[in-house]
């Protein structure tokens, strides 16, 4: 093989990693430019109790004459805010269920919700997940065993307790490894609580509107509410806690 021969499969080599590489970074560069779209678009602003109330006859009118197509709008837009990481997710939930009442309009919250962060988790997953596995060592590679064991209950107690950002729960299974499947099942079931919590606020929104106030984004860190949330993630660990009694069993 000549220099020159070398030097072409070089050159192809090195244009076949650059394009797998920007094939994998794609999807989650379609994530952030959207993003970026959006804000700079201003069409964020739209996301508000503010722009809602003032629009709340002609959307009401809207679901009534057309609700399936009400009903595919807010499943696209909800999911689409969820992938771009707009902050916005409790108030499409409340918008939700103001429109469509409790159930259907928590319903709709929930489907979109899983899709939208799947969208970023197999986003994160195409782009990370060899450089992050890569690069894992010592503290990082014990996590990421520790947490392959028990992927659904984690992920399970991750949705449910509302302290962690949801963004960043899309994003951390993605770079451990978790599988599709748990990570769907996980997010589909942790996110009903809340969702519904959120969406009977929506419900009760038009007498909220009466008022003169606004619907308080808190409640779902009330005792009452908060602390039956955190006994169904104490009950998801329960699979954790009986492995290890197992193990030291057998130890």
């Amino acid at each position: 093989m000549t220099n020159t021969d070398s030097s072409m499969t070089a050159s192809d080599s090195n244009n076949k990693e650059q394009t797998s590489k920007f094939r994998r970074l794609l999807p989650l560069l379609i994530l952030a430019v959207g993003l970026g779209l959006v804000y700079s678009m201003g069409w964020h602003r739209f996301l508000s109790f503010h722009a809602l109330q003032e629009n709340r006859e002609a959307l009401n009118g809207f679901v009534q004459e057309r609700s399936f197509v009400a009903v595919i709008a807010f499943l696209g837009l909800y999911t689409v805010a969820i992938a771009f990481s707009i902050p916005g997710g409790s108030f499409l939930t409340i918008a939700g269920g103001f429109l469509f009442g409790s159930w259907l309009g928590g319903s709709y919250a929930i489907v979109a919700a899983t899709i939208g962060s799947t969208l970023v988790f197999l986003a994160a997953k195409t782009a990370f997940r060899d450089f992050f596995h890569e690069r894992a060592q010592g503290y990082l590679k014990k996590m990421e065993a520790g947490f392959h064991e028990n992927e659904l209950s984690y992920l399970l107690v991750l949705r449910l307790v509302p302290l962690f950002p949801f963004w960043l729960v899309n994003l951390v299974p993605a770079l451990v490894g978790v599988s599709l499947r748990n990570y769907v099942v996980a997010t589909f079931i942790g996110i009903i609580p809340g969702t519904f919590v959120y969406a009977s606020v929506g419900n009760g929104l038009d007498a909220i509107f009466r008022s003169g106030e606004t619907p308080d984004l808190g409640i779902i860190l009330k005792p009452e509410i908060l602390l039956p949330i955190l006994g169904l993630a104490l009950l998801s660990l329960i699979p954790v806690l009986y492995k290890k009694i197992c193990k030291q069993k057998h130890t």
